[in-house]
């Protein structure tokens, strides 16, 4: 079986889980095309068979998100799921978040969060970071595209991404709160699109692993 499946990844597990269960499954070979972390949802295409080759032209794909976060909180992961390193209880309005947020579209320099997938010496940098050892990643060049302010709640907000391939929407997070002087931290993330591909075509992981084994069925994107 050659395919390329679109499938939208549910909350609180890895993409490396997520393959290893539709291979498990389906008895062949499965790869992804870009890792989203346990705390993300949407959008993981992934190959199969021989069309694992292909994983490469991918790889520089750009992407669009929807972010859900929250000021006033910083920690040391960048979402919710990490320590609170510190708090602010002072409000900033729209407007300001409106212009600190244009600051960030173009192209940059943002340095990955600590906990990443991004490696260091051969490593991956949250295995370091877990064992207390210190993290330096260096900055890479990205870009953002379009960045949205699509809902205002303070202290929560909402972002729709359109951003490089490498972009961190953790980091993004974490520096327009930084730049705000109040902190902010990620509370959801649901990747939409890569490249052409959108997560309303996508299948729910539970729909794909219902799907038999062999025959055409298979909900394969087309090329």
């Amino acid at each position: 079986m050659d395919a390329m499946l679109l499938v939208d990844k549910p909350k609180g597990i890895t993409s490396a889980r997520v393959v290893a269960m539709v291979k498990r499954r389906f008895k062949t070979k499965v790869g992804h095309t870009g890792t989203l972390d346990p705390l993300a949802t949407g959008l993981l295409i992934l190959l199969t068979g021989k069309r694992t080759k292909e994983a490469g032209t991918f790889l520089h794909m750009d992407k669009v998100y929807l972010v859900h976060a929250v000021f006033g909180r910083t920690t040391t992961t960048y979402d919710v799921g990490g320590d609170v390193v510190k708090t602010c209880d002072r409000k900033v309005s729209r407007e300001e978040v409106e212009e600190a947020l244009q600051s960030f579209v173009g192209e940059q320099l943002q340095v990955p969060p600590v906990y990443s997938a991004k490696k260091l010496q051969g490593k991956k940098a949250y295995e370091l970071a877990r064992r207390g050892l210190e993290v330096e990643l260096p900055a890479s060049h990205v870009t953002a595209y379009a960045l949205r302010l699509m809902a205002f709640d303070y202290p929560r907000f909402t972002l729709e991404c359109e951003v490089s391939s490498g972009f961190y929407v953790r980091s993004l997070v974490h520096d327009l709160g930084e730049k705000l002087g109040v902190g902010a931290t990620v509370e959801e993330v649901r990747r939409i699109r890569v490249g052409t591909h959108r997560i309303e075509d996508a299948t729910s992981l539970d729909d794909l692993l219902r799907e038999e084994p062999a025959g055409s069925s298979m909900p394969a994107a087309p090329r």
